[in-house]
């Protein structure tokens, strides 16, 4: 039947229709702060898997896994009768989409199961590996999600093979739709390497990326740019993993790690391959990649392209992987597939692995260049030969490094569940003493408000030190009072001199009253707010939560701090610089990250422009002639149509009375966004209404509250 002819509507034809970025690709798309709806979740509001995970039956759950190692199933048969090298690939490319500049990627929400992840040509055959957990996840239900079952899957893979691992933490909650806030880079086909600013200085790799190429995890196992040169692969290798929050030895120790276990596939020819699972036929059923090479699978599985083991064993923790790699000369190969590996220049037969069907044959081993690249550079070299010669502290380091792979993005430990969360504190998981709740907290409040310390200067210290939070890997916030130490004491964007003022005045309240500076810093700006609603007519409470600890210097790596440091807060009416990105984007970028909705950003915006809070003491969106009053006439005079609005600068805007063509206000791009996008601007026009000042300064406080709450333990 011709198209013309169908007697169904094409509504839902996403492939024939047409989107509004589409139509309009300059509109600001504001699916980022939605794609997570509550109708996209199965389970419910109600739903709560902290609570569930905790009916767990740990112990059979890993029981559970480490039968399934050697339960090879003959739909996708197991290499040399083991599922653990698979295992790990899996888990290790769940978490290592991590990258610390926005906290993005990661295994903390089961996103391998959906797109770009899914599909993307470094994850090959993981579809088959998440398939075998399914009757795991099937026996236990909602009281194990996918993100924790498959870094579990991992990390038991690891146990089986002999390693004594560090430990595991359950509470990784799955989402139910793709993450389409995470940006993976700009090129337009699968391995494009169109992220560089110049080409030989991985340093200029395109922030917030981390990998090399548009879907990889991390490097070109083959060399830079597809060609063998192990030095150079080294610096995109060093780059890259710094991205993900890791240093050269731990480094070296999951490269290692990663190959000492399974092996690379590429016994056939790759383009032969059928469509990834997001482009496969609805009989595939979810698998992409089919093979029509002899079985499809064993011995003629395709992945990466590269093929054998990298060690003798592969199935068994040693320290082979060092052996191999420093015991043999090497030479490049091309594999069956095509592609770039190092195999030995002799080896002897007891030295290669088996094959993964027949033990009777055996198999070159081989390198990838990023292995050759642990003996060729001098850094990594020196830690290589560490390894070597003490496999006790490879084991250890390694244990610690995977640990940290696979719990970065999980937060802090207080979100940790299970029996095997390690008691020690590590500096990553950015560890905050427990503060003081048992204070009088009308009689902080009563002392911070006969303090002298203005409305403007109370909320804007409260919202500095809370909005560092990113929902993305649970790191920042008020929490801990690091808005106090280096770097964030001398960031732009906390305004020095003021941020310095204001600590003096409730440093001392907080010692008086028996609290936490952390917390006398949130109750500051919620007394702000109760000022400013009061002289607004309206007599309100914010919500306290205390508890807030105050981190110590030594409790903080001032260097990893760095990444959190905001370039703009369209909150506060900031940019620190121009930058590609209009400011619009940016200030999307960070309300998604702060877990805000549209209408919440919304409201924010409406009540820090009234209550003075810009950046700097700049008046741009201040409509108002009422300042320090909690009201809702920001949107009030935004929408008002006896105003113009003509730009007069770069980001700069004046607001005119039509009639007399005074200059009432001056605005930038992010307040006039609030009346220029369809979008925006209804949610505008809901608190410009003449019944919205009770409504407007409820939403307000609510969403405050969420942002001053975000980085807090769950309540137990």
């Amino acid at each position: 039947m011709s198209q013309g002819k169908c007697p169904v509507m094409h509504g839902a034809n996403t492939s024939t229709s047409k989107s509004n970025t589409n139509w309009w690709p300059q509109t600001l798309n504001l699916d980022i702060l939605h794609q997570h709806d509550t109708k996209t979740n199965p389970l419910g509001n109600d739903f709560d898997y902290r609570n569930e995970v905790q009916k767990l039956d740990f112990e059979a759950v890993k029981k559970d896994l480490h039968a399934l190692m050697t339960d090879s199933q003959d739909w996708w048969p197991a290499d040399w009768g083991n599922y653990a090298g698979l295992m790990i690939r899996m888990a290790w490319h769940s978490a290592g989409s991590y990258r610390i500049a926005d906290g993005r990627g990661g295994s903390a929400t089961g996103n391998q199961r959906f797109a770009p992840l899914n599909s993307w040509p470094d994850n090959v055959s993981l579809d088959k590996a998440r398939r075998l957990l399914w009757p795991i996840k099937k026996k236990y239900g909602n009281r194990l999600s996918w993100a924790d079952l498959m870094i579990l899957a991992g990390t038991i893979a690891y146990e089986a093979a002999g390693l004594k691992t560090y430990g595991f933490a359950f509470g990784r909650e799955d989402i139910w739709h793709p993450e389409k806030d995470i940006y993976w880079g700009s090129e337009k086909e699968w391995l494009g390497r169109g992220r560089y600013e110049n080409d030989e200085d991985p340093k200029s790799l395109e922030n917030p990326l981390a990998a090399i190429q548009m879907g990889l995890i991390y490097v070109n196992p083959e060399g830079v740019g597809g060609k063998p040169d192990p030095l150079k692969t080294a610096q995109e290798i060093r780059e890259t993993f710094a991205r993900m929050a890791m240093d050269d030895e731990e480094t070296v120790a999951l490269t290692a790690g990663g190959h000492t276990i399974g092996k690379a596939h590429g016994n056939g020819d790759a383009s032969l391959l059928g469509e990834d699972p997001e482009a496969a036929d609805v009989e595939q059923q979810g698998f992409g990649w089919h093979n029509p090479t002899g079985s499809g699978h064993g011995r003629h599985t395709i992945t990466s392209g590269i093929e054998g083991a990298w060690t003798t064993h592969p199935t068994k923790w040693d320290n082979g992987y060092f052996e191999m790699l420093f015991n043999h000369e090497w030479e490049l190969k091309k594999s069956p597939a095509g592609a770039w590996q190092w195999e030995p220049v002799s080896i002897s037969d007891e030295d290669k692995p088996v094959d993964v069907e027949d033990p009777a044959i055996r198999q070159n081993p081989i390198m990838t260049d990023a292995d050759m690249a642990m003996i060729k550079d001098p850094v990594y070299r020196k830690i290589s030969e560490r390894f070597h010669k003490d496999q006790e502290y490879f084991s250890e380091t390694f244990a610690r490094a995977w640990f940290k792979l696979t719990h970065r993005d999980l937060g802090p430990k207080s979100f940790y569940i299970g029996p095997d969360v390690p008691n020690e504190d590590l500096d990553w998981q950015d560890p905050i003493p427990e503060g003081p709740s048992d204070y009088n907290v009308d009689e902080a409040k009563a002392k911070i408000a006969a303090s002298g310390l203005s409305i403007s200067e109370m909320v804007s210290t409260a919202w500095d030190s809370a909005r560092t939070f990113r929902g993305s890997d649970r790191r920042g916030g008020a929490n801990g009072a690091r808005i106090r130490l280096a770097p964030q004491n001398s960031w732009e964007g906390n305004e020095p001199e003021r941020l310095k003022r204001v600590l003096a005045v409730l440093r001392p309240i907080a010692e008086e009253v028996g609290a936490s500076l952390a917390d006398m810093i949130v109750l500051a700006g919620n007394v702000g707010i109760e000022q400013a609603a009061e002289a607004a007519g309206h007599k309100v409470t914010v919500p306290f939560r205390s508890g807030r600890g105050d981190a110590s210097p030594e409790q903080t790596d001032t260097e990893s701090f760095e990444p959190l440091e905001p370039i703009a807060d369209g909150f506060r009416n900031w940019l620190k610089k121009d930058y590609a990105v209009s400011p619009e984007e940016l200030l999307l970028d960070r309300a998604q990250l702060m877990g805000l909705t549209a209408p919440q950003m919304t409201v924010l915006i409406g009540g820090m422009r009234v209550l003075d809070t810009n950046h700097s003491m700049t008046s741009h969106g201040v409509f108002t002639d009422r300042k320090g009053c909690l009201t809702n006439d920001f949107f009030v005079n935004l929408t008002d149509m006896k105003y113009t609005w003509k730009p007069a600068g770069n980001n700069l805007y004046e607001i005119r009375d039509r009639k007399s063509g005074e200059v009432k206000w001056t605005a930038t791009r992010i307040d006039l966004v609030f009346g220029s996008n369809s979008i925006l601007r209804s949610y505008a026009e809901i608190y410009a209404q003449d019944d919205a000042e009770d409504k407007f300064v409820t939403d307000f406080i609510t969403a405050w509250s969420q942002v001053m709450t975000a980085d807090l333990p769950p309540v137990q």
